[in-house]
């Protein structure tokens, strides 16, 4: 596995946990923990930019 392909998984894996935490933010009946969660998920985005680039950071490349 070369360094890309590492960081793209990587970078994919971070993806998918922001999207379950995003969900489960969704369905927080606790204002604060549904803050927390998104706040958490939006860090993990941020870091999944850092390490694949702005396109790794959503499903859905522009």
């Amino acid at each position: 596995m070369t360094g890309d392909e590492q960081r793209s998984r990587v970078a994919g894996e971070m993806r998918q946990k922001a999207e379950q935490l995003e969900l489960r933010a969704q369905r927080a009946a606790d204002p604060a923990e549904r803050e927390r969660l998104m706040e958490k998920a939006v860090h993990l985005r941020e870091k999944c930019e850092e390490i694949g680039g702005p396109e790794s950071a959503t499903m859905d490349p522009m």
